[in-house]
């Protein structure tokens, strides 16, 4: 770790706690929408999960706004939504011992909490589900807690190393189009999706679990080493509080801002021209380069809310990133009532600009409610079900004095 890095972390101990919380909820609810960004997508029709745009969306803005999503927003925010899960993960830990409670046994209970949650979600709400895999995955970070940060960042590196090597050895050496669909055969199997997701409550359910082969394979091959390496990078940045102190005219901001943004959107463009999530090399280059662009995002935000101009930015965005959970779930439920068939029935309606405003507009409706909520109430309705799970016992939910944080 730098001097600059150092000097991020030291001093930790003088910022107050509550804006320390701040910070990390403030960078969560930026997470929250660019999964929502790209989530959102995928609930507004079944072309994009066969990785072919839908036909009756093809006019230039159509396609501008799919390359900017790809270029700007796409693989960029799991990665981050994955490094503050890792970050969360040392808080947890934190609250254990002010608590006097075994993390061990605790920690087990929340990993079953946040995979039910995850299986009810994939099954009824939204198949792109990230929380069974979160869950999974945590077990291998619990395991991993008390390594050296040293050993972490190695495994971290190794882990990421390993996902870049086979993304890379299969775009160079496996002929992708041996067992993948035609081009005809991704047009109509996007358009039968999207008839499914029209039906009933038995045609959404259906569609969702029909994902869940392809899902458990991303899992496995990309989505959980690639969860995991950045569980372990949140982890040590945590344990060295990295985003305790911060000032926001640290060097080291100014330093991840002039390489991540060249970098990353490079690595966007390439990605994008590459063919997207239809080509391996297209997709090995975005996951080489999308966590730079992340870090550079994170490093702009983070000077934008210490900045006195721009300091609403924390409070505007930390109630939402505190009931991230909630608001993860609530993102899904929405997207059912508007798209599928069980609510207003317009998937496959909405165009691609439409679907990235509607995401915006629906945020920013996220933002209002979620501080209205905390205000009244300490815990999201998730977070208030799974801290039960996790402690044992049913927590208050009306607000009293500082509301609890992690």
């Amino acid at each position: 770790m730098d001097g600059s890095a150092s000097a991020i972390g030291a001093t930790a101990n003088r910022a107050p706690a509550r804006q320390r919380l701040h910070d990390v909820d403030a960078v969560r609810g930026f997470a929250l929408l660019g999964i929502f960004v790209v989530n959102i997508t995928f609930m507004a029709s079944g072309y994009p999960g066969n990785l072919v745009p839908d036909p009756a969306f093809s006019s230039l803005f159509d396609d501008l706004a799919r390359d900017v999503s790809a270029v700007f927003v796409d693989m960029k925010f799991y990665v981050l939504f994955s490094f503050l899960f890792g970050y969360s993960f040392t808080l947890q830990m934190a609250s254990a011992e002010r608590a006097g409670a075994a993390f061990g046994p605790r920690m087990l209970r929340r990993i079953a909490g946040l995979f039910i949650l995850g299986a009810l979600h994939t099954v009824f709400l939204y198949g792109g589900d990230i929380l069974m895999t979160y869950a999974v995955v945590c077990l291998a970070l619990l395991g991993m807690r008390r390594v050296r940060d040293r050993t972490a960042l190695r495994v971290a590196g190794l882990l990421y190393g390993i996902v870049l090597l086979s993304l890379l050895t299969s775009g160079l050496l496996v002929d992708s189009s041996a067992f993948l669909p035609t081009q005809a055969e991704a047009l109509a199997n996007g358009e039968q999706a999207t008839a499914a997701m029209l039906g009933g409550w038995g045609d959404v359910i259906g569609h969702n679990l029909s994902g869940l082969p392809l899902l458990v394979l991303q899992s496995a091959t990309f989505q959980g080493p690639t969860a995991l390496a950045m569980f372990l990078l949140g982890m040590v940045a945590g344990r060295r509080r990295l985003l305790a102190g911060v000032r926001g005219h640290e060097p080291v901001l100014r330093r991840i801002q002039w390489i991540g943004f060249p970098v990353g959107i490079a690595g966007g463009v390439v990605y994008t021209l590459g063919g997207g999530n239809g080509e391996t090399l297209a997709v090995a280059v975005s996951a080489a380069t999308a966590p730079l662009l992340t870090a550079a995002y994170v490093a702009t935000l983070l000077r934008m809310m210490h900045s006195p101009r721009l300091a609403f930015v924390r409070p505007a965005l930390a109630p939402a990133g505190r009931i991230a959970l909630t608001n993860y779930l609530g993102q899904s439920l929405l997207g059912l009532l508007i798209f599928s068939g069980v609510g207003l029935g317009l998937a496959g309606s909405v165009s691609p600009m439409g679907t990235t405003g509607l995401a915006l507009l629906i945020f920013a409706v996220q933002l209002a409610v979620s501080a209205w909520w905390l205000r009244r109430q300490r815990y999201g309705p998730a977070e208030w079900a799974l801290r039960w799970v996790t402690n044992g016992e049913r927590p208050g939910m009306a607000r009293t004095g500082t509301p609890g944080g992690y």
